[in-house]
């Protein structure tokens, strides 16, 4: 176990932050006051393009009309993430103007908190998978948590930083998220490869909206190579997969059963996990955005 918490105390391309990691080493320790600070620093693209105004988000009309609204494509990584909001304003607390806040996704929120808990040395994983808890209308939505390994209690937890408002229908704890309650991208696969799901339960929000196998193959790439401690963007998907347009033979999709086999224990099957990783390549081969 001990090799896997090593593996997983490891930066990335996507989490290392250079320059601020003992910036970062340095926020609080406790993960409810760490998520919810986090939280205070960024303000999803969805919600200004919906112009959803509500106290916790503070007015969302002081943000200048010349900012871009997806911001993931400018700041991709952990270290651009806090790069940019120290720029905008030196002082990283709750009381951050609305105007100085960044705009990034739940991948965004995913990996700047496991580039800050790894900075603490505490071995953190991004996931990605699927919530209904997302708007409690029974469709799970991708979407990227942050689990780190807890060496106290010795087992890994899950942790929501992008859902930290407060929301009444939530009836669980975002930083201890109970496993029935966060579907993994290997479940959702697995689950519609079985017909023990319907394909509607299954969304991937890009445009044009993914539902069913598709978005499932999608979050299922998005995991292994998470799992793998590369946090790629999301509009990058394995280029055989953009040129078949998710429409794949038997062999293909048999190939995706063995990997969400093994992805249901990834610390118990991390070696044959890593064996696929840097044998298939095809799973690496990236398309989309400037491909």
């Amino acid at each position: 176990m001990e090799k896997i918490l090593s593996f997983y105390r490891q930066t990335s391309l996507y989490t290392d932050l250079g320059l601020y990691k003992d910036f970062a080493s340095n926020l609080p320790d406790d993960i409810r006051t760490l998520a919810i600070l986090q939280r205070k620093q960024i303000i999803h693209p969805i919600i200004i393009k919906n112009q959803l105004q509500e106290g916790w988000w503070d007015d969302l009309t002081e943000i200048p009309t010349t900012s871009i609204i997806f911001e993931d494509y400018l700041f991709p990584t952990a270290c651009s993430m806090l790069a940019e909001l120290l720029r905008r304003d030196p002082e990283y607390t709750v009381q951050r103007k609305v105007e100085d806040k960044i705009h990034v996704t739940c991948r965004g929120e995913a990996l700047l908190l496991a580039s800050i808990l790894k900075a603490k040395k505490i071995p953190t994983r991004v996931r990605s998978g699927f919530a209904e808890y997302l708007r409690h209308d029974g469709i799970y939505y991708d979407h990227w948590i942050t689990e780190y390994f807890d060496e106290t209690k010795s087992r890994w937890i899950l942790v929501d930083a992008d859902n930290q408002r407060g929301d009444p229908d939530i009836t669980f704890d975002l930083n201890d998220i109970p496993r029935n309650q966060f579907l993994m991208a290997w479940e959702a696969y697995l689950q519609l490869r079985k017909w023990a799901l319907s394909t509607e339960n299954i969304l991937y929000a890009s445009d044009p909206v993914t539902l069913g196998l598709p978005a499932a193959i999608r979050g299922l790439c998005y995991d292994f190579h998470c799992l793998m401690n590369d946090e790629i963007i999301f509009n990058y998907i394995p280029k055989y997969l953009l040129e078949k347009n998710f429409v794949l033979t038997e062999e293909e999709l048999s190939e995706l059963d063995d990997l969400a086999e093994l992805m249901l224990d990834p610390d118990k099957n991390f070696d044959a996990l890593e064996n696929i990783w840097k044998e298939n390549l095809k799973l690496r081969i990236m398309g989309g955005g400037l491909d």
